[in-house]
């Protein structure tokens, strides 16, 4: 294990056994040092890795803070960012989605009959950006399954709802630490069913095509290895 992964690591267990609370603050760098036998470079970066992901909060002149996310909350977001900077399925699995749906979105601007186009403005008119998170992911995978299920193959139904299965973690991350993820998923589902109830495939294609590379260029970014530090001289 390198040495920033067993700092991010016994930092998690800290959080795990209580003994780092939400909104405590994070003993000074010195003495967090010598308390995880890690150097200043090693701690410093797995300080600004689990700042990206929002689980420490880094207040300039005041400290470094864990966030006010819950214990289990906290810890699911650590365990996710694990699997992916050890994993690439999850963003490959993303690729597939940007493959398939696009083209589910075009096929349901073509098809989708009057009632199932009731339902799919029904669902987005269902949510706002006060939405809680769990409501969230469940009112995105039906959003998605709507728009599959309106093309009529049900082996692509199939395919892309094993798909969306495996990355429902992704979902609940990027709505836990992503400001403002909720308001922008909100809005670009509006675009994507206004474009198919009105019929233009080009545009329902195009609109979904930019949703889902949207969340893997999140994703890619949010998992990239931080800048290693540098010391002032």
């Amino acid at each position: 294990m390198a040495v920033t992964d067993d700092v991010i690591f016994r930092i998690k267990e800290m959080i795990r056994t209580g003994d780092l609370a939400p909104g405590d603050r994070l003993p000074p760098e010195k003495e967090l040092g010598e308390l995880l036998g890690a150097s200043r470079n090693s701690l410093r970066e797995a300080v600004k890795a689990l700042e990206v992901i929002r689980v420490l909060d880094v207040r300039r002149g005041d400290g470094t803070y864990v966030t006010s996310l819950e214990p289990s909350m906290l810890l699911e977001v650590m365990n996710f960012a694990a699997d992916l900077h050890s994993d690439d399925s999850v963003l490959e699995m993303f690729a597939v989605r940007r493959m398939l749906e696009p083209q589910a979105a075009a096929q349901a601007a073509r098809t989708m009959d009057a009632d199932a186009l009731a339902a799919l403005e029904r669902e987005v008119a269902g949510v706002s950006e006060e939405t809680d998170t769990d409501a969230l992911v469940q009112h995105d995978s039906d959003f998605h399954r709507a728009i599959v299920a309106a093309a009529g193959n049900g082996y692509l139904s199939s395919l892309v709802e094993s798909l969306a299965a495996h990355t429902v973690r992704a979902r609940v991350w990027r709505a836990l630490t992503q400001d403002g993820a909720t308001g922008r998923t909100i809005s670009e589902h509006r675009e994507i069913a206004r474009a198919i109830a009105s019929g233009d495939s080009e545009l329902a294609a195009a609109l979904m095509t930019a949703h889902i590379a949207g969340i893997e260029s999140w994703l890619r970014e949010a998992t990239a290895p931080p800048a290693a530090p540098t010391d002032a001289a």
